[in-house]
């Protein structure tokens, strides 16, 4: 009996849970959400669709930026570029309570849909939301928490939505959008660029800005659908639920161009004593040599060996050379072997071609980069005359 009771209590409570039907008073928003410098990955801002109906009590987000290191091989995955996300269902006031927390904006848009469209969007959400359904394949640029709302709504409505990107004024690559929101992470900045390839470089399309969310918010504004007989703007209204307060710059004072310059003193520096003292001072070179080969192996991995798209056709790999590890390790040995001569003969001769050819190039090598190269120039330049000369006074004895 008790049993029964129970049943009979929950039974509206399971019915809603199968078939949800969003009152004539529903509405769906668009959230965009705006950039925290605290973390790299947050530093682009974050886009969700909530589902608000007062009616039936219902006020959710579907997000599309969730992952779970507790899924199996995470970091082997992740490294391969098998990013696995999905879409959470998450209540609206947990959500917008983090976002207010870290003092970062959250940009509402109320869809323009009429009742069978609001119904149709949330059964697809529902639908996308199931455990077989919602684990997608992340990619940075091409489907990511932003693009999943774009593509969730193309998918509902198809042909009935259409995009004007038209307003789209600026030629940017998906490199150079980066940049705009990296500028107080120059490190994080950097080393987007080092691992990320020529694909980078290709300007982008009205479609292609929006992987990140203020082009969605702004592609939304310029968007519009079919609604009784004729086309209408997408978005009724944009409310700001949350002002972000001013925030101090958190770019840090130590930049990569401050760092790498302090190391090509160093290199000149040790060059000059070595050249006076007659000697070679190899150990700088090992470890300097070493470390650009592990990242020149790391870069060539990416590319060919993984499904990050975006760090292929690297053109890193100019400076980054992979052969300086583990080759850089015989300067450690007494006789030295004379092949290593013409290879650091060969590494002058690609980095000089480098710097020569910097402006050409059809990837953006960062700028930053440039005091390293010719520190691994000169280095080289050094190690090759340093050899000849010894070369030559065996052949002379």
């Amino acid at each position: 009996m008790k049993k029964f009771l129970i049943l009979i209590l929950l039974l509206p409570t399971l019915c809603f849970a199968q078939k949800r039907t969003l009152s004539k008073y529903a509405e769906i928003r668009v959230l965009t959400c705006g950039p925290y410098q605290g973390e790299l990955y947050s530093a682009f801002g974050h886009s969700a669709i909530r589902v608000h109906d007062p009616m039936k009590g219902y006020d959710m987000v579907y997000n599309y930026g969730i992952f779970d290191f507790d899924q199996p091989n995470f970091y082997l995955n992740f490294a391969r570029g098998y990013l696995n996300y999905k879409l959470a269902v998450q209540e609206y006031r947990n959500f917008k309570y983090a976002y207010v927390y870290y003092n970062r904006f959250i940009h509402e848009q109320i869809l323009n849909l009429d009742q069978e469209q609001k119904q149709k969007l949330f059964d697809y959400l529902q639908w996308n939301a199931k455990p077989e359904n919602q684990y997608y394949y992340y990619d940075y640029f091409y489907n990511n928490c932003a693009t999943k709302v774009r593509d969730a709504l193309k998918a509902t409505f198809k042909d009935d939505l259409q995009f004007d990107g038209s307003y789209i004024s600026t030629d940017y690559t998906i490199r150079d959008l980066t940049h705009i929101y990296l500028e107080q992470q120059p490190w994080g900045e950097l080393g987007i660029d080092i691992c990320l390839g020529l694909p980078m470089d290709s300007v982008a399309t009205p479609e292609m800005y929006m992987f990140l969310p203020d082009y969605i918010e702004q592609g939304f504004n310029h968007a519009s659908i079919m609604k009784n007989g004729r086309l209408e703007p997408l978005v009724k209204k944009t409310i700001v639920t949350n002002k972000a307060q001013p925030q101090e710059d958190q770019a840090s004072t130590i930049t990569p161009l401050i760092v790498f310059g302090l190391l090509l003193l160093a290199g000149i520096i040790i060059s000059v004593i070595g050249y006076r003292k007659d000697k070679g001072y190899f150990l700088f070179d090992v470890i300097l040599f070493s470390v650009i080969g592990l990242v020149g192996w790391l870069l060539l991995i990416l590319w060919v060996a993984t499904d990050h798209h975006a760090a292929a056709r690297n053109f890193n790999l100019l400076w980054a050379i992979p052969l300086h590890f583990p080759l850089a390790l015989f300067l450690l040995k007494k006789n030295i072997p004379d092949f290593l001569r013409i290879y650091f003969q060969a590494s002058c001769l690609v980095n000089l071609v480098l710097l020569i050819t910097w402006a050409f190039l059809p990837q953006n090598i960062h700028y930053s980069l440039i005091p390293l190269i010719i520190l691994l120039l000169g280095r080289s330049y050094y190690i090759q005359r340093y050899l000849s000369f010894e070369r030559d006074e065996d052949e002379s004895v």
